[in-house]
């Protein structure tokens, strides 16, 4: 290695080590660090960095195409799927009215139609790296303002496709240099073998996706090599991205597209903890090529040029967005985050300038002004974001409570409690009152307060994280009770405990039969509808004031409740079949109530009360 490759590696870590921490600190965030580190090191101010920064920008641009396999990993198809309105609507229009009005102001400007065309559908597109990365460190994806700003990024990612095939048509000027950086293996064929390219890469990564890589993750993963894991993982999203690109397409859009495909795959989250340190290095350092890219000469020789074409841009492009958001259903300060946070110009702009140069359809002093000013566009992202928070939002309400830290667990107990609500506060102080010593996890920070102000000891974090569960003492723990309020944390938390602490009884709570059949799919054999105990206790009562005897009715909803968990069962193997379905839960009704009306039910419930298993249970239900 090159004393040169090892000094450009000390400056970059050095600058990220000094500027980011400080921008932190200062509550800027950490891609505004990226960004004046880069400034810092560039040409502009130290020198450390001259025109090696834009090679560095072209690897850096893999952490895109990382983080967009990340996301895909969150999305599972049905998710998407909901979102094609937001995708192919608001994304849609987005582009569409964006490259028509800039592009007409371009026209306005004298350019020629061609060249105005190509000015509006490349600064349409908004930066996936920094809006991500900065929405993602303030906890906004999970918002209205967040989902929608991922729905229009991602058709913009798409959009990328038709655009480049569109801009060599727009050729005006004499090209400067060479296109082949873009080229695609099937070019100088005939044109009808590109779509079919295209549609067969796509089908390769999904099938790819759905039966090549899970059984190679499970051998891999036996090995017990997590090195192995790590390489097989970024072989898979290199892969993707190199056969995207041989096609013609974006790498970025092939490696969401094999994000999806896996998100239902037992090591999605395996996947994302081994790839997510990749991505944040990487987009740190793209986010510094980008600040020192900026040319504060040719800014300097005609500021007041760059400065107006960054604002008009700018609040073009928010003007834009908030009329959409608002004819989404926005309200105003998922509106304002939503409108301001896209109205920069984004990475591909550079892609698509290089690519209008090569290809004579802009002119070269066009293109560095232009160059400039979605640089400075992308800089100001993490500002304008700032400025939102502090100066607008607490006018109009906010999106988002500041993120609570987890607490530090104290204590090692036989028994965690997952969730300490309505259900599981019941079980945690049954235990308590019997001598059994517990360690309760509980993410609603509000319920936490309260809990511990009338003295329960309960600790503050997602119980559904390894790192937790592990601090809490689960490798040396018996048993987890999982009483979360939502099903989706409770079949994730299944799937970390059974994955990293298989020798633990897992319990977990059930809101309804539709929870309880997922988690028995899942492996879980303990499992408690939350409603049932409740429901049998009221219907005892109920028979009691009707005049029926204490016992008898005791002693009937021990049968109800045993043959109904034996049903569970049996129409849990079945759900899928909706007519087998239907047609086992009326066979299991019409035998329970002929059991329960049956002229020998007092010698029944006897018995059942002495101890009949569920096999003779169902027998002699058929036979009554």
């Amino acid at each position: 290695m090159s004393q040169t490759v090892l000094f450009q590696a000390l400056v970059y870590l050095g600058a990220a080590v000094l500027f980011v921490p400080i921008a932190k600190r200062l509550g800027l965030g950490s891609v505004l660090g990226y960004l004046l580190a880069g400034i810092a090191i560039g040409p502009a101010v130290l020198g450390l960095v001259g025109e090696e920064g834009q090679d560095v920008m072209h690897y850096s641009e893999f952490g895109v195409v990382i983080m967009l396999f990340l996301i895909g990993l969150e999305l599972e198809p049905e998710l998407l799927w909901k979102l094609r309105v937001p995708i192919l609507g608001l994304g849609g229009l987005q582009v569409g009215l964006t490259t028509v009005l800039i592009g007409g102001l371009a026209l306005l400007t004298g350019l020629p139609w061609q060249a105005a065309l190509a000015v509006g559908m490349v600064l349409a597109m908004s930066s996936t790296a920094i809006v991500l990365q900065t929405m993602n460190e303030k906890d906004l994806m999970p918002t209205a303002a967040g989902q929608s700003t991922f729905a229009v990024l991602l058709f913009q990612d798409i959009a990328v496709i038709p655009i480049l095939a569109v801009l060599p048509l727009l050729a005006t000027y004499p090209p400067v240099g060479g296109g082949e950086a873009h080229a695609s293996l099937f070019e100088n064929l005939p044109g009808w073998v590109q779509p079919l390219a295209v549609v067969g890469a796509v089908l390769s990564v999904v099938v790819l996706g759905r039966f090549g890589m899970r059984p190679l993750f499970r051998i891999i993963a036996r090995t017990g090599l997590r090195e192995v894991f790590i390489a097989t993982a970024l072989l898979l999203v290199v892969g993707v991205a190199l056969l995207m690109e041989a096609v013609g397409l974006s790498p970025a859009l092939g490696a969401f597209v094999a994000g999806v495909v896996l998100a239902t795959s037992e090591y999605k989250h395996e996947l994302e903890s081994d790839i997510d340190p990749f991505k944040g290095l990487l987009l740190g350092l793209f986010f510094m090529s980008v600040g020192a890219s900026i040319d504060f000469g040719l800014i300097l020789s005609a500021p007041w040029l760059v400065a107006g074409l960054v604002v008009a841009i700018m609040a073009v492009k928010a003007v834009i967005l908030a009329i959409l958001g608002r004819r989404f259903g926005l309200g105003t300060d998922q509106n304002l985050t939503f409108a301001l946070g896209l109205s920069q110009v984004g990475e591909f702009a550079f892609v698509l300038l290089s690519f209008t140069l090569q290809n004579g359809v802009l002119a070269p002093e066009t293109v560095g002004v232009l160059t400039a000013a979605v640089a400075i566009s992308m800089a100001l992202t993490p500002i304008v974001f700032l400025l939102n928070e502090r100066l607008l939002l607490p006018r109009v309400g906010t999106l988002a409570e500041p993120e609570r830290k987890a607490d530090t667990v104290e204590e090692k107990n036989p028994v965690i409690i997952a969730g300490f609500g309505r259900f599981g506060n019941i079980v945690g102080r049954f235990l308590r009152a019997n001598g059994v010593e517990t360690t309760v996890l509980d993410f609603d920070s509000d319920r936490v307060d309260v809990l511990r102000r009338i003295g329960l000891k309960v600790y503050y974090g997602d119980a559904s994280r390894y790192d937790l569960l592990r601090s809490a003492g689960a490798e040396g723990a018996k048993m987890i009770i999982i009483a979360l309020d939502t099903p989706e944390k409770s079949l994730e938390m299944v799937e970390t405990v059974h994955k990293h602490f298989p020798h633990l009884k897992v319990l977990v709570r059930a809101n309804d039969r539709d929870d309880a059949y997922d988690l028995m799919d899942a492996g879980v054999e303990h499992v408690y509808r939350e409603t049932l105990d409740t429901s049998l206790r009221m219907g005892v009562d109920a028979l009691r004031l009707m005049g029926q005897r204490a016992y008898h009715a005791e002693r009937a909803a021990r049968v109800f409740r045993r043959y109904d968990e034996d049903a569970l069962s049996e129409l849990a193997a079945v759900r899928q079949d909706r007519k087998q379905y239907f047609s086992t839960a009326r066979r299991r009704i019409r035998e329970l109530e002929q059991l329960l009306k049956s002229d020998k039910n007092d010698r029944w419930l006897k018995d059942v009360g002495e101890g009949w298993d569920a096999e003779t249970l169902r027998r002699e239900a058929r036979n009554w």
